[in-house]
């Protein structure tokens, strides 16, 4: 076996490990006899690099999946990237004006050629990113939502629901994104605070001098004005019943109408209503039957009605009417106004309320099962707290807008024939077959069809997701689908809660009455250490790569994790990876110092024997609390565990044990044993840190080529020696207070000291040869009486003594002393009037009580023995 370095260099171990993982095949999961554990990756915009919020949620996912193969189980982690029409879309179009090319000017399918080239060239960054950072991904399954197999899933899926009834076309009221120039379903919407102005202008009454003052924050909509409403139980305006108003400036006549939706409250009480521009005055045009005038053209600048504004956009057009209505006389006057304005996700633009023609998902019917399975658990969230977030969302859903004016995405399959009749299927030779099936004397040809140019909402694709990766809709009884399906948990965040989860849900109850996962593990968000959201804007966003390079995976896996609780806010700090970072050099060296020993065939020490049982037991006592944490998915608690258990337990207290004097060799069957338990200790921390963890393993033994810690079988836990665990407790306090000791009488530790132990049944004098090594002491005695000429140290109930044959300071010591005394006598007090109460005797749960009683009896001991080591300094 070679050396080991001085240094664990994490860079070349991580790429010697990936690229060895990968040769063997490791990651690759096929049917078999085992239990399945399956996770499908959040599929990232096949736009994206890799971001802090990929790093926390991708390291969850590979800790979850690498326990979940050490556990035995056939773990299948499937990897894929999302079209992200949108904002893939947008990347090309910037691309071709780039190179002097307008969309406009290219053809549908010179278009999607540009697009997938792009793809092409881009698509896969954030995936080989991914693997930088340890991702065990079953890459080989890697797919994509615009891939022919899932592609046609999602036809399938349109035609299916269209024949069902439950997919419809019509005009409504939609999100439109005037930079996308696409709708938005309402989920992509992101609505943020204002600071807008009130606009009062004066509507004149036909054939008066009077007028109404109506408040608006959209002056650049009076064009498309066709009634002004006011409350009917409005005693200002019940006068006006069958009058009628004239528009600002258009010079149009309107009606006054009356409906309970207007707020008396609400500026002066009278709403303008433009239902062309507005989903309220839209609902309100219907039940009035009011006319709608569509003032914008779909980049938000204004239309032909628009008037002498026409060509304007929308905002710079409401600063030019604000003054025409001034000038005019029609402005009352502006006020300061904080209103919530929807903004689109993907191109942060204000979206614009528009009557389109777009095809729909009706929710209602399709939802009630996806509720009752998260309300019941079966479906359990982690933290639940989110149930209420669902609840609310499925409670309160709305029929879902899934066309796209784009051309990147799957294109719709609705055909229209020259009859204005529309067909659906999944084909052009299908749709005609349809088209003369219904109508077999028009004998239309395939030049008759016209197939529709939206394409569908990303997250029509991504709803299939952990059905369609199994090839689930295409082949629903196939061997894979069958054995992955259901999956058994998703790592994804709560900003796409309903966005993707419900509809997940939803999808899993059609197309295979069954749930898609078990549980959702909600991350938080990635904010920085002033709690602010990482963002490109703020800058405060750190490259994910550059870290890796800075601090090894393994590092920035521990950084990550360990300020991470599920559904709480990650406050990141580079420090947390820099800990990271040291947790791995401090493992290394370690290993340097057990592989550094020297052997021989002597007989173990009593010390070691028993240090061997504690550490084996401390192993059980970790795994206990993983495993409970692991079923609640408290990740960062469990690493937290972990890494006690190596630094502290394993590092600080049983290798300096076990460790023999300098130049001295160590007994080889301790030395066989702490090999055993540092390959334990290693195997729990594989998950999260795989990279050191399989480098140790092959270094501490010698091992079979396909021998590999990743697939190896986990620590399992066992009984543990309570009293062993209690013993070494009270011995580590004994060792840490005599350690103090020398460090405040400043005794050098090569100068040796002797200790005398008060006899007391809880210490267990088996330890005495652990105390002797660790404190550098001459000896322990162990005595009845206190004696003169001592040095008195109290731990827990347990007197020691220090002879005073070294330098002390009297005074100080009596000091102390007299200050410990006054501290337990008043503690004192308060237990024993605490205790004199019969009502908190008598009402209290017995184990608190007796706790109480406990403590009386120990400070009385502690009182009783500081003042015989103050009768022994005086």
């Amino acid at each position: 076996m070679n050396p080991i370095s001085e240094k664990f260099n994490a860079e070349d171990i991580e790429k010697k490990w990936y690229d060895i993982w990968m040769d063997n095949d490791l990651f690759h999961s096929e049917p078999d006899s085992r239990e399945p554990y399956t996770i499908v990756i959040p599929p990232p915009n096949v736009t994206g690099i890799l971001h802090m919020g990929h790093m926390l949620n991708n390291t969850i996912q590979d800790v979850l999946i690498r326990r979940a193969r050490m556990e035995g189980k056939n773990a299948c982690w499937v990897p894929g990237t999302d079209h992200a029409s949108i904002a893939t879309e947008a990347k090309v179009v910037a691309k071709l004006k780039e190179e002097g090319i307008n969309k406009s000017d290219l053809t549908r399918e010179e278009f999607l050629s540009h697009a997938w080239q792009w793809k092409e060239k881009h698509g896969g960054i954030i995936l080989e990113q991914l693997k930088k950072l340890g991702a065990s991904c079953d890459w080989k399954r890697t797919r994509f939502t615009m891939e022919e197999a899932l592609y046609e899933s999602v036809i399938d899926v349109f035609v299916d629901l269209y024949n069902k009834g439950l997919i419809y076309r019509g005009v409504r009221m939609v999100n439109w994104d005037p930079k996308a120039l696409t709708a938005l379903s309402d989920e992509e919407v992101i609505f943020k605070e204002q600071n807008s102005k009130l606009y009062y202008l004066k509507y004149k009454i036909e054939n008066s001098e009077q007028f109404i003052c109506v408040a608006t924050t959209r002056p650049e909509t009076i064009m498309g004005d066709t009634a002004l409403c006011v409350n009917p139980t409005d005693e200002r305006y019940t006068h006006l019943k069958e009058k009628r108003v004239i528009v600002p400036i258009v010079g149009r006549v309107i009606p006054i109408i009356f409906d309970e939706y207007v707020d008396k409250e609400f500026g002066t009480g009278a709403l303008k209503i433009t239902p062309s521009h507005d989903i309220n005055d839209y609902n309100i045009g219907l039940k009035h039957k009011l006319d709608s005038i569509n003032i914008f053209n779909d980049d938000g600048t204004l239309n032909q009605n628009g008037l002498q504004y026409e060509g304007l956009d929308r905002f710079v057009c409401r600063k030019i009417i604000a003054k025409d209505l001034e000038n005019a006389g029609l402005m009352v006057k502006t006020e300061d106004y904080i209103n919530k304005v929807g903004f689109s996700e993907r191109t942060l633009v204000a979206i614009e309320p528009k009557l389109s023609l777009q095809w729909f998902l009706n929710m209602k019917d399709i939802s009630t099962k996806a509720l009752d399975v998260v309300e019941k658990d079966i479906i359990k969230f982690h933290p639940p707290k989110f149930k209420n977030t669902y609840r609310h969302w499925m409670e309160n859903i709305k029929d879902w807008c899934i066309s796209r004016q784009l051309w990147w995405g799957q294109r719709i399959p609705a055909y229209y024939l020259p009859n204005k009749e529309v067909v659906v299927a999944r084909n052009e030779k299908e749709a005609l077959e349809i088209a003369n099936r219904k109508f077999p004397e028009e004998n239309y040809t395939i030049n008759d069809l016209k197939q529709d140019e939206d394409v569908l909402d990303t997250w029509f694709s991504s709803w299939l997701w952990p059905i369609s990766v199994f090839d689930g809709i295409r082949y629903p009884n196939n061997e894979e689908i069958n054995y992955y399906y259901p999956t058994n948990d998703l790592i994804t965040a709560p900003e796409i809660l309903f966005f993707w989860v419900a509809r997940m849900i939803i999808a899993g109850e059609i197309y295979r009455n069954d749930i898609p996962f078990r549980n959702v593990y909600l991350t938080g968000i990635v904010r920085d250490k002033q709690g602010r959201k990482m963002s490109k804007q703020l800058g405060n966003s750190p490259d994910p790569i550059k870290l890796i390079e800075q601090y090894g995976a393994d590092g920035v896996r521990v950084g990550m994790l360990m300020s991470s609780p599920a559904g709480n806010d990650l406050l990141f700090d580079e420090a947390y990876c820099q800990q990271g970072r040291n947790f791995s050099n401090k493992i290394w060296n370690a290993l340097r110092l057990v592989k550094g020993f020297v052997v021989e065939d002597i007989p173990q020490e009593k010390s070691s024997d028993i240090a061997v049982k504690w550490i084996n037991t401390k192993i059980n006592q970790a795994i206990l609390s993983i495993d409970e944490d692991f079923s609640k998915y408290r990740l960062s608690e469990s690493l937290i565990t972990t890494y006690k258990l190596i630094w502290d337990d394993f590092c600080s207290w049983y290798l300096e044990i076990i460790k023999p004097k300098y130049q001295q060799p160590i007994g080889r069957k301790t030395y066989n044993e702490t090999l055993d338990i540092f390959e334990k200790i290693i195997k729990i921390l594989h998950p999260y840190m795989p990279f050191i963890s399989e480098e140790i393993y092959h270094l501490l033994k010698e091992r079979a080529n396909d021998d590999f810690i990743m697939i190896s079988p986990r620590v399992k836990y066992r009984e543990m020696d309570e009293k062993i665990l209690e013993d070494f407790s009270l011995m580590e306090e004994i060792v840490s207070a005599i350690r103090l000791f020398r460090n405040e009488k400043a005794i050098p530790l090569k100068n040796k000291i002797e200790v005398l132990i008060k006899n007391n049944e809880v210490f267990n004098k088996d330890l005495s040869d652990i105390i002797i090594k660790l404190c550098n002491a001459e000896k322990i005695s162990f005595i009845d009486t206190a004696p003169s000429r001592t040095i008195p140290i109290m731990v827990r109930t347990l007197e020691m003594y220090i002879p005073l044959n070294i330098a002390i300071n009297k005074e100080e010591e009596i000091k102390k002393l007299e200050e410990d005394l006054k501290y337990y006598e008043g503690f004192l007090t308060t237990i024993t009037k605490k205790l004199s109460n019969e009502k908190f005797v008598s009402s209290a749960p017995k184990n608190i009580v007796d706790n109480e009683r406990k403590k009386l009896s120990d400070t009385n001991e502690k009182i009783s023995s500081i003042k015989e080591q103050l009768s022994i300094l005086k």
